[in-house]
C-alpha cells in the first residue's frame, strides 16, 4: 500500500489530538466529557473521510483495497482511543 506511514501518522495524530482534548476537558469540566467525546469522534471520522477522498482523487490505487486498509488503521486507532479513555475513567472511579 503506497504511503502507508503517512496515513498511519495522520490517523494516529488525529487520535492523539482527540484523546488529549477529551482528557483535558475531563480535568477542567467533567460534565462536558460526553459531548467532547462525541464531537472529537465526529471530527476524527470526518477528517479521515476527507483525507481518504483526497487521497483517492490524487493517487491511482485500488479503491476497495485502499478503503479496507484505511479503515483497518482507523478502527485500530479508535480501539486504542476507547481503551485509553476507559482506563482513565476506571482509574478515576477508584479514587
Amino acid at each position: 500500500m503506497p504511503h502507508f506511514w503517512g496515513m498511519f501518522a495522520y490517523i494516529t495524530g488525529l487520535t492523539f489530538l482527540v484523546v488529549i482534548a477529551i482528557l483535558f476537558t475531563q480535568k477542567i469540566n467533567p460534565e462536558n466529557y460526553a459531548q467532547v467525546f462525541l464531537a472529537g469522534t465526529t471530527f476524527k471520522i470526518l477528517a479521515c473521510l476527507a483525507f481518504m477522498v483526497i487521497f483517492l482523487l490524487k493517487n491511482k490505487v485500488e479503491k476497495g483495497v485502499f478503503a479496507g486498509n484505511f479503515f483497518y488503521l482507523y478502527f485500530l486507532n479508535t480501539a486504542f482511543e476507547v481503551y485509553v479513555l476507559l482506563r482513565n475513567l476506571r482509574n478515576q472511579n477508584l479514587k
